[in-house]
């Protein structure tokens, strides 16, 4: 009997899903294929058999299918939402103004740079008529530290001289992936360019990148920079080919570049041996920061753990802390109160490295193109990034005054080197008898220096400092590779017409450099013409000589 109600009740069903569908074909409104209806007529057979109370029995095919069809339909859906993820661009944060860093470093000025060539070319003039010749008489170089880039057989004629003409040198050092390349990008606005430095997560820079300013965009192989005389890295040949393939130059036309050059290093890995570099890694960073006017040391708050390979680094820092900056990079990623104690803990680890007074100044901001994370000290972190931005503008607008400074150091320590060995030949003379043994005396004198007063008879000189006396150890190396037979005393390197090597590089000292740095200091631009010292490069005139 319920068999018989079932079957009725299909059939009365069948009925009227064809009338139906025939009353919708006869409609030229409505389009039979149509998916809302077909699922609307479906939906309807439902709604009837449910309120009916009965059941409809639908076959295994029919189930298949609409399982399949419900499941194409639910994977079309996925397929067009991820579609629409995937033409939706990502968020990105906004870019930070810039307007503050034009400002402090005047990039949007059109003025034309001042014009430093006459001092330059006085600068080379005092070089090498009064440094250059003691150098060359007392082996200076061989001491292979400290040295200026300057060729045996160049004249004055020449297109360069390295590094007194050089530009002011900013140094980045610091642990692996802090922020350095990134900040190197956010000051020229490399970002979101082509030309813009690689960075990331991972250790991501592995060589010495020197960005320079060109006329173009273009690359610069390492032993094409050594071997170019016109530039003031030829001394870096001396760390051996595979430094050379470590080093890479970048020239950009940009306005900063036209005032100073900027050195991204690689960063320092505490877990890998210096040995693994295949170069000197610590002795090519002491290159970079004796010539370096202005360094950065980078941290962020994740990396504030010092290894030996960074301990080995500030030791190499001292005496130069004046030109030291110490950076927190990354600083707007943790709270105010987690900040501090990462300050504190910066300076917990580095008191025992910079053992000075007065710490270096420390900026604490985040170095990169994009706008800071809400809830943090904006406004302190702006502050700190303009004031460095006016420290690096201080360090260009003060080049040739240290340029100047560093001409007469690197005149002191010719001096120093040139009465030590000055003394170590009248010591040997002294002590040297018709029987004795040449070697075995002038071992003698190398390994009890203080036995014979070497260094504390140079402290009777003027203008020298104990402070500035080289390590004995020093000498024994370089007497081994040059006979102390092949010098003259200083008493010897005097000639009518040149003068005394010694009283030309004192004058320089003393007088000469002195009062350019003064011209300077006081807004004057000497030219080459107001030279009137012969020290500083004039050939004296032959007084007997007729007219």
């Amino acid at each position: 009997m319920k068999g018989l109600v079932s079957f009725s009740i299909f059939l009365s069903l069948l009925v009227f899903v064809i009338a139906g569908n025939r009353a919708l074909a006869a409609d030229p409104g409505i389009d039979v294929n149509d998916e809302k209806v077909k699922n609307g007529s479906e939906n309807a057979g439902k709604e009837e058999a449910a309120d009916s109370g009965g059941s409809m029995p639908i076959s295994a095919s029919n189930n298949t299918r609409l399982s399949l069809e419900m499941t194409g339909q639910k994977r079309d859906e996925g397929d067009e939402v991820e579609a629409e993820m995937e033409e939706q661009p990502q968020l990105q944060l906004p870019y930070r103004n810039r307007y503050h860093i034009d400002k402090t470093l005047r990039l949007n000025e059109k003025t034309p740079s001042d014009d430093y060539s006459g001092v330059l070319q006085r600068l080379r003039k005092i070089y090498h008529n009064a440094i250059r010749p003691l150098e060359q008489a007392y082996k200076y170089n061989e001491l292979r530290q400290h040295e200026i880039t300057a060729y045996p057989g160049r004249s004055m004629n020449s297109f360069q001289d390295g590094e007194i003409i050089s530009k002011p040198m900013v140094l980045f050092l610091g642990p692996w992936s802090v922020g350095k390349s990134t900040m190197v990008n956010y000051l020229l606005g490399l970002d979101e360019t082509i030309h813009q430095l690689y960075t990331g997560a991972e250790p991501t820079t592995s060589e010495f990148t020197v960005l320079m300013h060109g006329s173009k965009v273009r690359t610069v192989e390492g032993i094409v920079m050594a071997a170019d005389s016109a530039r003031s890295f030829s001394p870096l040949e001396k760390f051996g080919q595979n430094f050379l393939e470590k080093l890479v130059g970048i020239e950009f036309p940009h306005k900063l570049l036209e005032r100073v050059t900027i050195v991204d290093t690689p960063g320092i890995i505490e877990n890998r041996k210096q040995q693994e570099r295949g170069y000197p890694f610590n002795d090519v960073c002491q290159w970079f920061i004796d010539r370096a006017d202005l360094i950065f040391v980078v941290f962020d708050p994740t990396k504030l753990d010092v290894g030996l390979e960074l301990e080995m680094l500030f030791r190499q820092l001292k005496g130069r802390e004046s030109q030291i900056r110490i950076i927190l990079n990354k600083a707007d990623n943790v709270a105010t109160q987690e900040l501090m104690r990462v300050y504190g803990a910066l300076f917990w680890s580095l008191a025992p490295l910079i053992n000075v007074t007065e710490p270096p100044r420390v900026y604490v901001s985040s170095f990169w193109p994009y706008e800071y994370q809400p809830d943090t000290n904006q406004n302190l972190f702006l502050k700190e990034e303009v004031s460095l931005l006016e420290d690096l503008n201080q360090v260009i607008e003060n080049r040739l005054e240290n340029k100047i400074a560093f001409i007469r150091q690197h005149a002191i320590r010719v001096r120093i080197h040139a009465l030590l060995v000055d003394r170590y030949l009248q010591t040997f003379k002294e002590k040297m008898t018709f029987f004795g043994d040449p070697e075995l005396v002038f071992n003698e004198i190398l390994d009890e220096p203080d036995k014979f007063y070497i260094f504390k008879s140079i402290l009777a000189k003027t203008n020298v400092s104990k402070f500035d006396l080289p390590n004995p150890s020093v000498y024994k190396d370089f007497f081994g590779i040059n006979s102390i037979n092949t010098f003259k005393l200083l008493s010897a390197q005097c000639s009518y017409m040149g003068g005394c090597l010694l009283e030309k590089i004192e004058r320089i000292i003393t007088n000469e450099l002195p009062a350019l740095l003064g011209a300077i200091s006081a807004g004057k631009n000497p030219s080459l013409s107001s030279c009137d010292i012969t020290g500083c490069g004039e050939t004296p005139k032959n007084r007997y000589r007729k007219p």
